[in-house]
Parts: structure tokens; sequence; C-alpha cells
């Protein structure tokens, strides 16, 4: 038996060994055992359901609805909560409700109400307000349902809220019942109903609270979702369209608490665009614009306004003396002023010298007011009659000082080196235009930063010497956060600048570098317009943290087109389309090819013009070659016709510069006329006709 028993178990074994043989299983039905569903991809990692929350993988949530409202409901009472900078999902659940069958229930809660009112009669108690108030919108509406104005709906409003903590969704949730409060309209959160919450404000159209109330077609018209901020006002000018609604906006930009702007944007993204448009339109509100342009974009727009343009550069013929000292204003001395000009010269110096140490700082300081007291300019001096030193002057002067060696050797090329002609120079440059424009492209790339804080300087003693209303355009203005100096300069006018009725426009494409400097978010939060254009990937994540955007107002800064992105004025901020007319456009491009072909058209124009002004001399020379017996037989009784020494009318080459051609018109027709038939008559018209042209 033993051995049977060994045999069979054998036998038994090798059944098992061949039952748990492993079977071959092909490539696709691994995919196939592996393929994820869409619940898959959208379901949290984990999923807690408690009595207040729902935990939601990592995110906490908590689902509230409202339980009353008010007695009357404004327009856009909702909109707070909508534009409330927090994550959360709201649900709207109406339900029509048949009027036949509300007005039977109307009916008899009318009776109720009007036998409450009448038994408070028989008692002799005092009326009511709320049975009559109640009464009467019972009434009205039984009217409006009647004549079919009105509808009546079953109406549900369901929000779920989420944060990282309990700490924040307590926040959340007092900021949303607090707004809403303040409207009288109350919610509560959906205890031991969480999950039937949930499933109620996610997206399946399924209503599993079923918590309601009864809203007739006005009110419920209030809480309409879908709206946006408007910045249209009366005053102002036309910055663009409004993207999400296709309003206007219009804006003016010296109502705000300041008058400074930035504006951020990528390579050919369109903001020197959109600044020249504002140029152009600001002009038109007896704004003066000053522009500081280190790329030569706003030169035609100059030509197109009658504005001055100068190019500061070591050729140029353009010059400004730092030295110059503004007449100081009426809440300023002379001894203020010149205490601040020399505090921005020692500025310049260490720009210019690639930096100072402490005792270089002093003794540059000491030579400054050595070198305005060689030219008897003191605090007490009259600035308006003073003649400013050069920085020749301020070299000579440095020179008698001891310890100045190094100072001396650095300085030197910029006195008598090949930067001689830069600013040892006293100023030619008059801004008393509409409109100019300091172009600093020709300028070496070691000097762009001396010369924008020398042409910022000169503008800012402009400024401060007689008080207009003026806008100042600073592009590619990383040039100047690329310095200490520089920078703190800039930021200076930027929160000095109201004081003068001045606005800062600050214009970069280079969004790192302006935000690294310290001065960068000080700028930004001293200027109450900001325009955010096209954007890179690593400047929108630098965007998103300082100006506090959602990841979809970042992703529209990455997928805008040309001329689109986000609009910020004040507390309020809207995505925007600059627009432009032809006529705009055709002057403010910076577009090559449009640029090449309205220089090719101008071209044409030229030439065209130029072959009508010798066709018109050939035509009047044609008039006025007569015969000379014919003349001297037949006189000019008016005597306006000139004649040569021997007695001939000249043509127009012998008259020279002493006729003007007036331009062809289509009233403007020179008939030739045959000279061998002049008769008295033909030359009086022909005398006329000369001294008309």
């Amino acid at each position: 038996m033993g051995l049977l028993d060994f045999i069979n178990t054998n036998n038994s074994g090798g059944q098992k060994k061949k039952k748990e043989e492993i079977l071959p299983v092909l490539p696709q039905e691994i995919y196939s055992a592996a393929k994820l569903e869409l619940q898959d991809v959208i379901a949290p990692g984990a999923l807690e359901i408690s009595s207040k929350n729902l935990n939601l993988g990592d995110k906490i949530s908590r689902t509230y609805f409202v339980i009353s409202y008010p007695r009357t409901l404004s327009d856009n009472w909702f909109t707070p909560i909508i534009n409330l900078d927090k994550i959360f999902d709201v649900s709207i659940h109406i339900t029509p409700i048949d009027t036949v069958s509300i007005l039977k229930k109307f009916q008899k809660k009318v009776a109720e109400v009007q036998s409450q009112i009448n038994e408070r009669e028989s008692k002799g108690l005092v009326r009511d307000p709320k049975l009559d108030a109640a009464y009467n919108d019972l009434e009205a509406l039984r009217d409006n349902l009647q004549q079919a104005e009105e509808k009546m709906f079953d109406f549900g409003l369901y929000l779920t809220i989420y944060a990282d903590n309990y700490d924040d969704l307590a926040k959340t949730e007092t900021e949303i019942t607090s707004i809403l409060e303040s409207k009288l309209v109350y919610i509560k959160p959906a205890l031991f109903q969480q999950e039937q919450g949930f499933k109620s404000v996610i997206p399946t159209g399924q209503d599993f609270l079923n918590v309601k109330q009864k809203l007739n077609s006005r009110p419920l018209s209030s809480i309409f979702p879908f709206v946006s901020f408007d910045l249209s006002s009366n005053n102002g000018i036309l910055y663009g369209i409004n993207r999400q609604n296709s309003s206007l906006i219009l804006f003016d930009r010296f109502s705000l608490e300041n008058y400074n702007s930035v504006t951020f944007a990528k390579s050919g993204s369109g903001k020197s665009y959109a600044t020249k448009l504002e140029i152009i339109r600001t002009m038109m509100f007896d704004t003066d614009v000053i522009v500081i342009d280190p790329e030569r974009e706003y030169e035609y727009l100059s030509e197109a306004v009658g504005g001055r343009y100068f190019n500061i550069s070591l050729s140029s013929e353009h010059h400004i003396n730092p030295f110059d000292l503004p007449i100081p204003g009426k809440d300023e001395t002379t001894a203020d002023v010149l205490r601040q000009n020399t505090i921005e010269l020692v500025g310049m110096f260490r720009i210019m010298l690639g930096g100072l140490t402490p005792e270089e700082d002093s003794l540059i300081d000491r030579a400054i007011s050595e070198t305005y007291a060689m030219k008897d300019i003191t605090p007490d001096s009259n600035f308006s009659t003073i003649e400013p030193p050069l920085l020749s002057d301020f070299e000579l002067v440095l020179s008698g000082m001891e310890g100045s060696e190094s100072i001396l050797t650095r300085l030197q090329k910029y006195t008598q080196g090949t930067w001689k002609n830069f600013i040892n120079q006293p100023t030619n440059v008059d801004i008393n235009r509409k409109f100019v424009v300091f172009s600093i492209r020709d300028m070496e790339d070691d000097l762009k930063p001396v010369a924008m804080y020398i042409v910022t300087h000169f503008i800012w003693s402009a400024v401060r010497k007689n008080l207009k209303k003026r806008l100042l355009v600073v592009d590619e203005a990383w040039w100047m956060m690329k310095s200490p100096d520089t920078a703190s300069f800039l930021y200076g006018i930027a929160k000095r600048g109201r004081k003068y009725y001045l606005g800062l426009s600050t214009i970069t494409q280079d969004v790192n570098d302006f935000m690294d400097s310290e001065y960068g978010p000080a700028i930004v939060a001293n200027s109450s317009m900001q325009l955010l254009l096209k954007q890179s990937t690593s400047s929108a994540e630098v965007l998103q943290k300082v100006f506090n955007l959602t990841d979809e107002e970042k992703y529209l800064l990455l997928e805008s087109s040309v001329g689109e992105g986000i609009f910020f004025a004040g507390l309020k901020h809207v995505a925007i389309k600059v627009i432009a007319s032809y006529t705009e456009d055709q002057i403010i491009t910076s577009d090559p090819s449009q640029v090449l072909a309205i220089k090719k058209a101008r071209e044409d124009l030229q030439k065209e013009t130029m072959m009508d002004t010798d066709a018109r001399r050939r035509e009047i020379n044609n008039v006025v070659s007569f015969n000379q017996s014919q003349v001297t037989e037949k006189p000019s009784q008016g005597g306006n016709i000139p004649m040569n020494t021997s007695g001939q009318i000249p043509s127009v080459q012998d008259l020279g510069d002493d006729i003007t051609l007036a331009p062809e018109s289509s009233e403007d027709k020179v008939e030739i006329i045959e000279t061998n038939n002049i008769q008295d008559k033909d030359l009086e018209e022909l005398e006329a006709l000369f001294n008309e042209i």
C-alpha cells in the first residue's frame, strides 16, 4: 500500500505540475489589460467622506447651499463671488414650474395672507407691514404670471470650495460668507450630505441635494454667472478691445493715484506698437510726450506728428551738459536744487567710471562743489543767469586734488579720448515741442547706460522747471536696470513724477533682468497701470508670482497672439486686444516688411512729384516765351511782367527763385497760347495768369 500510495502521489504531483504550466501572453493582451479609462485619469488618488468635508487626494472640499434670499436682488450681486481669487466650483440648478399649478398655489397663499390681515383688523390690532408687503407682492406676481410677463422656477445654488488645509478652507469660507451676507444671502454647509453635495456640483446635471427656492424670472436673471470686468469710462483714450465681451477699454492714466505704467512682453509681441498707439492718442488730450528710444523705432512717428528727434551718439551734433542746473520750482530753493544735482552727478560718475570707492566718492563730491564754485555758482546764485561748467572744468578742479590720479585716468577718455564729444559740450537740445524723441541706438553699448542716465536726468530737470501734463516713455528699460544708480534714478522718477504731473511708462522685454534688480519690483508697485502681452515660458512664471495671476491667465499670456494680453488698471484687469486704424498703423508699424513698403511708396511719390513739377515748369515756359517784336509792339498795361536787358520776357529758368510753383490741381489748367496772333486781351489774361502763378 505504501508503494502504491507513493506512486499515486507522484502521479498526482505530475498532474499538478501540468496544471501550473505558464501559458504564453501576447503583447496586445498586455496593452489591453493596462488600458486606462477616463475615470481612472480624473479620479483622485484617495477619497474620504466625513460629515463636513470631502478629502480628495491632497485637497479638502466642502459644499454649501443657499437657504435664504432677500426680498429683492440687485443686478450682478453674485459677481464678487465669481471674480474671487479662490478655487471653487459653482453649480446652478434651474427647473421651470408650470404656471397653472403655481397660480393655484398662489391663490391659496393669497387667501391665507388676506385672512390673517382681516383677523387682525377684526381684533382691532395695528396692521402688520410684513403681511401687507407679502400680500402686495403676491398679487403683483400673480398679475405678471397671468399676463405671461414672468415665469416661476425652482432654483438651487451650490458652492464647493477647495483648499490644501483646514485653515485655508476656513478663511475661504469666511470670505465667501461675509460677501454673501452683506447682500442678505445666507448659506449653510451640507452637513452629512457632502457626498450628495459634491455630486450635485460636478458637471453631471443632477441635483442630489434638492435644496431649492422659488424665484421668478427677474431675480433669477441677476445671478447670470458669465460676467467680466469693464474698463470703459467717459474720459481717457482707447487702449484696445476687451476680449471677453468686446467692449471698449477706455481709460485715463492721469485719473489714477499715480500716472505710471509698465509693459512686459517678449520681442515681436507688439509692445512698441501698443506704446506708439498710446502716444498718438494721448497727444490729442494736450499731453507732451518724451521718449528715450534705444532702437530708433520712433523716428517716423516723430516726423508724422511734427516732433523733434535727437540722435545722441559720439558723432552727433546734439549735446547735453550734465552740469546744467534747473531753475528751482515754487517749493524748492536753489540750495536744494544744487545739492540734488550734486548727488545725481556723483551717481553719473559712478556709472561712467565703473564704480567708486568710498574715498573716491567723497573726493568727487567735493570736486563737484568746487567746480560750481569756480563758475561763481553757490546756493544763493540765480540759476537763470549762470553759465554752467563743463566736464573739462571738473577735470581741471580734480587734477589739483590729492589722490585723484585713478579717477583722472578713467575720466580722460570722456574729456580727451574718443568719447570727448559725448558730454564735454554745452547743451544745445531744446524740448519745447509736443513730441520729443532721444535716440541712443548709435551709441556704443558700454555708453548706453550712461547716455540713458544723462538724458533722463536732463528730462527730469526740464520737467521740474515747468509744470505741465507730460508722459515719459523709457523703452528697453532693462538697460537702465543694469546699474543700481540708473535703476535708483528711474525709481525716483516713478515715485516723484506725480508731483510734477508726469507719467512714467516703462517698457521692457527682459522680465527676468528687470525683476532681478532690487528696484524692479518697486517700480512695478509704483505703477498703477500694467500691460502684459505675449510671454515666454520662463517670463510667464515670474509674472504669475509678481501679479498673482491664475493658471488660466498665465496660459492666456503664453498663447496670445501679437497685440493680445492682459491690461491692469488699478484693481481691475481684463484681457485686451490692441487695435489701430489704418492711418495709425501706417505711422506706428515696426514690421520690417511694412517699413520697406512705406519707404518705397515715399520714394515713388517723390519721383512722381518731381516729374509733375518739371512738366509744370515746361508748360509755363511755353506760355511765357513770347516773340520779342510782338511784346514790344503791344506792351502790357499792367507792367507786372519783368523784362530782361534785351527787352524780352525772361523764361522761368531766368527768373530762378523769384517764382514759386503752386501745386497742380484740377482748377489750374494752363492753356498754351499761340504766340503768332496775340491780341491785347490775350496778353492781359496771360499777364494775370503769370502773376497768379
